[in-house]
C-alpha cells in the first residue's frame, strides 16, 4: 500500500516562503510520476506543479511560475515544493500526489495515490 504524507505547511506572511515535503512509502519514489494539487477556501481543486518520474521533465501552473519549485530526491523517497514569494491567493490545502507511469499530466484523475494534505496560509 502507498503512502503519501505531506508536512511543511503553516501560517506565512506574503512574501515569505515555505517548503512543503512529500515522504512516499510502500514503493519506491521512482516508481512515480509526482504532482502537487491544492484547494483553497470556496475553490475548485487546481493543478500546481509536476515532476516526472525520470525527473527531466517539470510543469508549473501559470499563477505559481516562476516563485515555485517542485523537485524530487528519490534516494529519500521524497518530493518537495519550494513555495517563494507568497501570496494570499497561495491559501489552501496542498496535497501530494502519486502516478504509475512517467506522469507530467495536470489532470487529477491521472493520479493513483493521494495524500492527506497540508495546510498553507498565507496573511498579508
Amino acid at each position: 500500500q502507498v503512502q503519501l504524507v505531506e508536512s511543511g505547511g503553516g501560517l506565512v506572511q506574503a512574501g515569505g516562503s515555505l517548503k512543503l515535503s512529500c515522504a512516499v512509502s510502500g514503493r519506491p519514489l521512482s516508481t512515480y510520476g509526482m504532482a502537487w494539487f491544492r484547494r483553497a477556501p470556496g475553490k475548485e481543486r487546481e493543478f500546481v506543479a509536476s515532476i516526472t518520474r525520470s525527473g527531466a521533465t517539470e510543469s508549473y501552473a501559470g499563477p505559481v511560475r516562476e516563485r515555485f519549485t517542485i523537485f524530487r530526491y528519490d534516494a529519500e523517497n521524497t518530493v518537495y515544493l519550494q513555495m517563494d514569494s507568497l501570496k494570499p491567493e497561495d491559501t489552501a490545502v496542498y496535497h501530494c500526489v502519486a502516478a504509475l507511469g512517467p506522469g507530467g499530466s495536470r489532470r487529477p484523475e491521472d493520479y493513483n495515490y493521494w495524500g492527506q494534505g497540508t495546510q498553507v496560509i498565507v496573511s498579508t
